[in-house]
């Protein structure tokens, strides 16, 4: 034991590292197909560890990884959260708000009728509504308030206290309410609306399995004799589907395959679409040749493209394709991917930022319809560290002003000045691409350990204490996290179904994106036997993922005495 306390005195940064590993694995094991998810079981690992003696860490490592951890959900949600403010996702934008509101009047209630400090609060927060995110503005707006050191330390024990007793309950009752409790609160059944979905969004006849999924891009070569006499446009029409003269060769040299471009008999042209398509040209252009050389100087590509364009947002595929015009000729979409999940695709099925577009066609084809859509994700892409570090900067900058309301102090503290600063750079990425980049594999790696490596630093400080008052006040918190996370559900519900009027299919797709909780999106879709839950996740995520997140400085000035 000499020799623990030893290493704990010594290099505590081994318990640390040690507890987001050990939580990280346990956060991983399902038991009949349920998970804690990590962040909970970095804290409850972290606060085990922590009864072993007295870990101290410097409190410009937390606010370092905190800060990693917030920017980088501003950066994500950025395009997506502002692009969100246009009439078309409103409705989305307003449920996502009245759950937070009431998440936020529902604490506040408890708190004033049971006279909780502002940690306790603040765990509850955190917890009922399934936002780690509000440990850290929590505790960045309480170390503003020149709070003694025990104070402070009490106070940091409480909201990992609260958390610690609340998540693993405000998670497991989103994933069920989503699914099961929604639907029926709203008279419905989930599966039948979202066969009605379906319908409604392939244009009123019942979808095939084909129709929402990618049928092979191929290249064909054909010599003329039918078509001979008509234009590209002509046989592309007739065609159909999209198909596209790609390339024309007569008598050995090239011709430039402009819409107006007559075709000549005996002209070598290469058609490119979906293979069912290509199947049916033979007769209306010639015989099928075999033409290797013609064929490698069509290569096919697909790319996957970030949208970014917020003229694009919110609408529909079909929408999005006329704005393309032009250059979206000879390119497909193979899949549309929303928060790592893919989306039913129909004309009408509507896009967001931040989807992830998959494009299929000829390589020049698909980076000029590229272009107008968003920027290609490339392995090959590094994170502009100069540009990560200043937004940062900015941001925790930003986060020392403070200003009062009422006598109250109000204050964004360094996690909430890091996740404007993220919004904003998010943003302005999405504006100039050619600055600031930060991949998706970037962004999970800078999230999962700023995350990770901040909880499991305030488990292990203040791991005594907070086992402490989960001893004392566990009961009570499990009740009023139950309630905390109920409530807003199920006024969220009732405003979005009878005052917004939104499809109920979409409305369970919103709950789970507004209470940032991706599995119970997943609960959704297996009871609808349906995709059509996803489509109503993107907007109430990012606005969720801000809303939530400032709850921790409301809160701590709120109920913060003096």
């Amino acid at each position: 034991m000499d020799t623990v306390r030893w290493i704990i005195a010594t290099a505590p940064e081994i318990f640390l590292l040690l507890a987001v590993a050990l939580g990280t694995i346990l956060g991983r094991l399902k038991l009949a197909g349920f998970a804690i998810g990590t962040t909970a079981c970095i804290l409850i690992v972290s606060v085990l560890i922590g009864q072993l003696g007295s870990f101290s860490f410097p409190a410009l490592l937390r606010v370092v990884l905190f800060s990693l951890f917030v920017f980088t959900i501003g950066y994500k949600s950025g395009p997506e959260f502002f692009a969100s403010l246009n009439i078309r996702t409103l409705a989305q934008v307003a449920m996502a708000l009245v759950l937070g509101g009431t998440g936020l009047i529902t604490v506040l209630a408890f708190a004033f009728a049971f006279k909780l400090d502002p940690g306790t609060a603040s765990g509850l927060a955190a917890g009922a509504l399934t936002q780690s995110s509000v440990i850290g503005t929590a505790s960045g707006a309480l170390t503003q308030l020149g709070l003694p050191k025990t104070v402070l330390e009490q106070q940091e024990a409480n909201i990992a206290a609260g958390y610690a007793v609340t998540y693993v309950l405000g998670y497991i009752l989103t994933l069920l309410y989503v699914p099961f409790v929604a639907p029926r609160l709203m008279g419905i059944n989930l599966k039948d609306e979202a066969k009605k979905l379906e319908i409604e969004l392939s244009g009123g006849t019942p979808p095939k399995a084909e129709n929402l999924s990618y049928r092979k891009f191929q290249a064909r070569a054909y010599r003329v004799s039918v078509a001979a006499g008509r234009t590209v446009r002509a046989i592309e029409e007739e065609i159909g589907s999209r198909t596209v003269v790609e390339r024309i060769v007569r008598q050995g040299a090239d011709i430039e395959p402009h819409l107006d471009t007559v075709i000549e008999a005996g002209d070598d042209i290469v058609i490119a679409g979906r293979t069912a398509v290509l199947v049916a040209a033979k007769p209306i252009i010639g015989t099928e040749i075999d033409a290797d050389e013609i064929l490698k100087a069509i290569p096919g590509n697909v790319v996957d493209v970030l949208v970014d364009n917020r003229k694009l947002h919110g609408r529909s595929i079909q929408e999005v394709a006329e704005r393309v015009g032009g250059n979206a000729r000879g390119v497909f979409l193979r899949a549309l991917t929303r928060h790592g999940r893919e989306v039913p695709l129909s004309a009408d099925t509507r896009v967001y930022v931040g989807d992830v577009m998959t494009l299929v066609g000829s390589t020049d084809s698909v980076e000029g319809a590229a272009k107008h859509v968003g920027q290609i994700l490339r392995a090959g892409d590094r994170t502009d560290i100069a540009f990560l570090a200043a937004g940062i900067a900015v941001g925790l900058l930003a986060g020392l002003v403070s200003f009062k309301v009422g006598g109250i102090a109000l204050t964004l503290g360094g996690g909430g000045g890091a996740l404007i600063a993220g919004l904003f750079c998010g943003w302005l990425r999405s504006r100039r691409p050619t600055m600031g980049a930060m991949p998706p594999a970037a962004q999970q790696t800078l999230s999962d350990l700023g995350l990770g490596g901040f909880i499991a630093a305030i488990g292990l400080g203040n791991g005594h204490a907070a086992w402490v008052a989960i001893q004392a006040h566990g009961l009570l918190l499990v009740g009023m996290g139950l309630v905390v996370t109920l409530v807003p559900l199920i006024v969220a519900t009732l405003f979005a179904y009878h005052i917004l009027r939104m499809n109920p299919v979409i409305t369970c797709g919103a709950l789970a994106g507004a209470m940032t909780v991706d599995a119970a999106v997943t609960g959704a879709c297996e009871v609808a036997e349906s995709q059509t839950p996803v489509l109503g996740v993107a907007v109430p995520y990012a606005v969720g993922n801000v809303i939530l997140t400032v709850l921790g400085p409301i809160i701590v000035a709120c109920t913060f005495s003096g």
